[in-house]
């Protein structure tokens, strides 16, 4: 009798471990909106580590989705820990674009998660992969066939590699896709400095109080990516989230950006981050007023009718960047490729010439 019972206790251990392993993952909660800054180079924080880069995590929708990677994947791995995001309960990733300050936290995603889907877009001999048709290089027939590529029978299609072969890379292709009802990803081509035209992904998410917009560095210009936003959702923007890229620009050109921005793509909320610069900041504030929401890392923008910033738990509520915050960021961005000593200014190359918005008088 006494066996039995033994034997019946593991046997129920032994199912309800079982029953344990079979449990699908928890669903996200439909009620959050909010998304959290986990990679930058200000804010108050007191276990997270600055660093020039971005990325964020944004729940919306009953959808948990991270957005770019950060420049340096240890960081990446701690800064995810210290505010305790689960990254293998992901529905998808987006990289907005090829630069290592957006793609370097790759390298430890894909050791948690390796089979989450990122979305990517699509470069010819691009670091996220590529592929090219057989054809694309000219033939010369009368060169002996040790002479010539692939013996002069090219297969249909070359595959080329990426630095993260492991990676479930979605290349983005169309100028605007759904990936999730409600969820646009839309591509442009920008100019970056001395880069090549470099491909970005801005992700729209469609809500009730309007269309909210993350933006990774905003090469092809901010102006350009909100009316291109404006244009597909046929929404208001009720907010512009993340890098808006103003670092190269002069002070008159953010002056008519941000007037630009105010007045005639009646931008509800702004949220800079990253790579817009320090008097882009100033001046952002300046013109937006109490719709300019300060986004340092570890922040958490809160969605809704009125978008509000909650700061970690024991930081201060900040308005602003304070002689603290502005320090770090000069010291970092000396660092990184963002460095306007290192770019051409790439808004007088271009002179928004590719862009439909009038700048406001």
């Amino acid at each position: 009798m006494k066996h039995s019972v033994h034997s019946f206790l593991s046997l129920l251990w032994l199912l309800g471990g079982a029953m344990a392993v079979a449990l699908p993952v928890a669903a996200a909660d439909p009620a959050k909106a909010q998304i959290t800054v986990l990679y930058d180079a200000f804010g108050k924080t007191s276990n997270m580590q600055k660093d020039w880069g971005f990325s964020a995590f944004i729940e919306y929708g009953g959808k948990r989705i991270l957005f770019d990677t950060g420049n340096n994947a240890e960081i990446f791995a701690h800064n995810v820990k210290a505010k305790g995001i689960d990254l293998t309960k992901l529905d998808f990733a987006v990289v907005s674009h090829r630069h290592g300050d957006h793609t370097s936290g790759l390298n430890y995603l894909m050791t948690v998660n390796p089979g989450v889907k990122i979305y990517v877009p699509k470069e010819n001999f691009g670091v996220f992969g590529a592929a090219l048709p057989g054809t694309f290089y000219k033939r010369d027939e009368s060169l002996p066939v040790e002479m010539r590529y692939f013996d002069g029978k090219p297969p249909a299609t070359l595959h080329f590699g990426s630095p993260w072969p492991q990676g479930n890379f979605e290349w983005v292709t169309e100028a605007s896709t759904e990936i999730a009802p409600g969820f646009h990803l839309i591509l442009l081509k920008g100019p970056w400095g001395v880069d090549l035209d470099v491909m970005e992904i801005s992700l729209a998410i469609d809500t009730p109080d309007g269309t909210v917009l993350v933006v990774g560095c905003s090469h092809p210009t901010i102006e350009k990516v909100v009316e291109t936003a404006r244009t597909t959702l046929g929404k208001p923007i009720h907010l512009v989230f993340g890098g808006t890229h103003l670092l190269p620009a002069k002070p008159d050109q953010i002056e008519q950006i941000a007037t630009s921005l105010r007045d005639k793509s009646k931008v509800e909320w702004i949220a800079p981050v990253h790579c817009t610069g320090e008097p882009a900041f100033a001046i952002l504030k300046q013109r937006l007023g109490d719709r300019y929401l300060y986004a340092g890392l570890g922040s958490t923008l809160v969605l809704g009718p009125t978008v509000k910033t909650v700061a970690e738990a024991g930081q201060p509520q900040m308005q602003g960047m304070d002689e603290q915050d502005m320090r770090r960021y000069r010291q970092l961005l000396a660092l990184g490729h963002d460095n306007p000593d290192r770019l051409l200014a790439h808004r007088e190359h271009d002179s928004h010439s590719d862009s439909t918005l009038e700048v406001s008088p």
